[in-house]
């Protein structure tokens, strides 16, 4: 159900259109996980979930899911068994009516290789009875990104990190977790790990749709290095005129030190970010934020995974994330 929370737990009035005593969030049922979103529609949105291969399609406001698409077997990860391995879902970007994904491409909690991990694909927005639903395209992942990324040698932190054979919340270890598409039909690769001295790093794809579609061999652009303060890029959108970006720690944060924070960015390599002051995530845990209906609109969801979450024996019914709508008023400030 719906639930009012305090608005300083979310974001002070400061950011947003008005100054309301309370943020309405919305406790949506099913998952937990939430680690990427899309939305479809002015009354939909879908979201990923990086315990598992199954995009699930909610009504804005309303906690039970609407639709949702298994793509254990579109990606590979149906075992022998029947089990099914996790490709570790984290990041989205829609480019008029297809949506890229991008998995994490890290490596397990031991250090070592995850196949399943290593995807980057699409899914097509279609439009039916029952509202917006995606389908995953007839062109097949691609699995290629992280040896076509340490071959080439502008991004040789990259593949230094690679190299490492490190769990990805490791200091160094390779994460990727945001995905946003540009204005001319790019990607841009946003990593939470690692962080070359200190700054976050954006790798342009500038190829996506014949990546995809024709098995082309990726065409990047040169590497931007953000000063987020010693955190990592966990989502990254473009909304109005400049990208918004929440930043996280490349661990868990107990490590590092570090917390959640919003920042925004003009697009330009030669810009510094501009952190939004006063904001206050409270207990949530920002791992998707993309643009909703209505000017300077965004939608965050919380991944609010916990061992009792995650438990395979807990019923989907029990399971549940959190998300709220925002809207980016108040003047940035340089980091």
């Amino acid at each position: 159900m719906s639930r009012l929370i305090p608005f300083t737990a979310i974001l002070l009035a400061s950011v947003l259109t008005a100054a309301p005593a309370e943020a309405e969030t919305t406790w949506y049922r099913g998952l937990c996980d939430a680690s990427a979103g899309v939305a479809l529609s002015p009354s939909h949105f879908v979201v990923a979930d990086d315990d598992h291969d199954i995009l699930t399609i909610y009504r804005f406001g309303e906690p039970d899911p609407a639709a949702s698409v298994d793509l254990t077997d579109y990606l590979g990860n149906r075992q022998p068994d029947g089990k099914s391995r996790k490709g570790d879902i984290e990041g989205a970007a829609r480019i008029k009516d297809r949506i890229y994904w991008i998995s994490s491409h890290g490596r397990n909690g031991e250090g070592k290789i995850q196949e399943a991990r290593q995807q980057l694909f699409a899914t097509e927005v279609i439009e039916t009875a029952f509202g917006p639903r995606v389908k995953a395209l007839t062109a097949p992942p691609y699995k290629r990104l992280i040896p076509d990324l340490i071959g080439d040698p502008r991004f040789a932190p990259l593949a230094t990190a690679s190299a490492l054979q490190k769990p990805p919340e490791d200091p160094g270890g390779f994460n990727i977790e945001g995905l946003a598409a540009t204005l001319d039909g790019h990607l841009l690769i946003g990593f939470r790990n690692p962080l070359p001295e200190g700054k976050a790093w954006l790798v342009p794809l500038k190829n996506p749709a014949e990546v995809i579609g024709k098995a082309a061999a990726p065409v990047f652009g040169d590497p931007v290095a953000l000063d987020l303060g010693g955190r990592g890029i966990r989502s990254i959108e473009f909304v109005e005129s400049r990208y918004v970006i929440v930043a996280g720690p490349f661990d868990n944060g107990k490590r590092s030190g570090k917390g959640f924070a919003l920042y925004t960015w003009s697009g330009k390599g030669t810009d510094s970010v501009k952190r939004v002051k006063k904001v206050d995530f409270g207990t949530m845990h920002p791992e998707a934020i993309f643009a909703a209906d209505g000017k300077n609109a965004i939608y965050l969801l919380s991944d609010d995974g916990n061992d009792l979450c995650k438990n395979a024996n807990v019923p989907l019914r029990k399971k549940s994330f959190r998300g709220v709508a925002m809207a980016l008023t108040g003047p940035d400030k340089k980091h």
